[in-house]
């Protein structure tokens, strides 16, 4: 758990830079600290972790994984929000500190053993978010943001503590193994532990922004500041489907046949849902939004496929999604900094007048089509052999025509940058904007050509 000291003790030590204005060490503080946590986290891997802190909390190779994943996708962020605060406000130093606190209750989500702490590490991330989706104060699409995530994630969490109630009331505990044991051997699964599962995988829905209770997203991934909806978009939907997949999983495995029907039903709307609104969008960003809710949909399609590889595909998925989405809102970034516009006709042009940022947007786009010899690609076919395996054919079949329909607004960016012509100044990429879109693009091609690097550490 040192991953996990260390970032609840960064963010501190980065408010002290603040408090004596030592502006210029917080990004580097920050990039070395958090190297420090994933090197600890890697260093537990296949150490034979068992519950710690009284069965509270159990940090094993699941966790290392997904903890890892949040880190260099938190890291990778930051590195993009160099010069991004200082137009915001001249007190930076709170900003980082609160996506560090972010991110330390995603640590606490993804090695919970006990559903206290999950809700403790949800609480922990999701009040961070209601300020960073607020911290552009005098912008009213911002405030907005702020107010209506706050508002439904407090709906959701109600759902969820009463979920949580209910299955303490049927079984005695919030320990993910003595939970399951219950369900396993003790009774039959009676009205109060089924509503129980029901509450929780509404509330952890809500959570994730899947259909039919992804109406918050749109909204607040567009009024939130640009940066933050892409830390929104990835860190915390790749952590919230690792603690929805290690409580369903674990403790609610042998009662799959009472929560897998409204789960499919789930899946199918969210793709649809999410898919055909983004076709008629006309913002990148709103794109995104929706865009994001379809990608729930198919991570989702781990939990239909319970077994040995759901791991390995949520984890080669988040991945491949979370660094061409760090690619897409990097770009948006710089796009709408020279345009003021987020709209699909502010990337008219971008082949010509910068081929580099054009490139990278393409494979991103490319990637979150599901296009062969992209990590897209492979984190697709993962989830559809997964469900093959479980003859859910029919669910699978759904998914491929979905993502057929995504293929149309992941290359309506294409075609800006490449067949519309603008007269646009060049632009130019910083150095820091250079290395992330760098690194994001070849780990998107190498996952894509060399998928078994992946698959052989899981």
């Amino acid at each position: 758990m040192n991953t996990l000291i260390v970032i609840s003790v960064l963010p501190i030590v980065l408010l002290y830079l603040g408090l004596y204005k030592m502006q210029k060490a917080l990004l580097p503080v920050t990039v070395v600290g958090l190297l420090v946590a994933l090197g600890m986290a890697i260093g537990h891997w296949n150490d034979g972790a068992t519950p710690i802190f009284n069965g509270m909390m159990l940090f094993n190779n699941f966790s290392v994984i997904f903890s890892s994943v949040a880190i260099i996708s938190t890291l990778l962020i930051l590195l993009l929000s160099k010069d991004y605060f200082e137009r915001i406000s001249s007190h930076v130093a709170e900003y980082y500190a609160v996506i560090l606190f972010s991110l330390a209750g995603i640590i606490v989500m993804v090695s919970y053993y006990n559903l206290s702490m999950l809700f403790i590490g949800i609480e922990i991330m999701s009040v961070s978010l209601y300020i960073l989706a607020g911290i552009k104060k005098k912008d009213f699409a911002s405030n907005e943001a702020a107010l209506k995530y706050f508002l439904m994630g407090a709906f959701s969490t109600g759902f969820l503590l009463f979920g949580i109630t209910l299955i303490y009331g049927a079984t005695g505990s919030f320990n993910l193994e003595e939970i399951r044991n219950w369900m396993t051997h003790d009774v039959k699964i009676d009205w109060l532990s089924f509503t129980g599962m029901m509450l929780i995988l509404i509330g952890l829905c809500f959570k994730v922004g899947a259909a039919p209770f992804h109406f918050w997203t749109p909204d607040v991934y567009e009024g939130s500041p640009t940066l933050i909806t892409a830390f929104m978009s990835t860190v915390v939907k790749v952590a919230g489907f690792a603690a929805f997949y290690r409580l369903f999983s674990v403790s609610f495995g042998a009662a799959s046949g009472f929560w897998m029907q409204p789960l499919s039903v789930i899946i199918i709307l969210t793709l649809f849902i999410g898919n055909i609104t983004a076709l008629y969008q006309k913002s990148f960003k709103r794109m995104l939004a929706y865009s994001s809710i379809s990608h729930a949909g198919y991570m989702l399609f781990a939990l239909v496929a319970l077994g040995g590889t759901s791991v390995a595909s949520i984890f080669i998925y988040g991945s491949a999604y979370s660094v061409a989405s760090i690619i897409a809102f990097g770009a948006l970034i710089l796009v709408q900094q020279q345009t003021g516009s987020d709209s699909f006709e502010s990337f008219n042009g971008l082949g010509k007048s910068n081929p580099f940022l054009a490139l990278v947007v393409t494979v991103a786009m490319l990637s979150l089509a599901g296009i062969p010899l992209t990590a897209g690609f492979i984190g697709k076919f993962y989830m559809f052999s997964g469900t093959i395996s479980k003859w859910q054919i029919w669910i699978t079949v759904l998914a491929v025509i979905n993502a057929i329909i995504s293929i149309f607004y992941y290359f309506r960016v294409i075609v800006a940058m490449y067949f519309r012509q603008e007269d646009r100044t060049s632009l130019t990429v910083p150095v820091n904007y250079v290395v992330v879109f760098a690194i994001a693009a070849a780990a998107t091609l190498v996952i894509g050509i060399y998928p078994d690097l992946i698959a052989k550490l899981i």
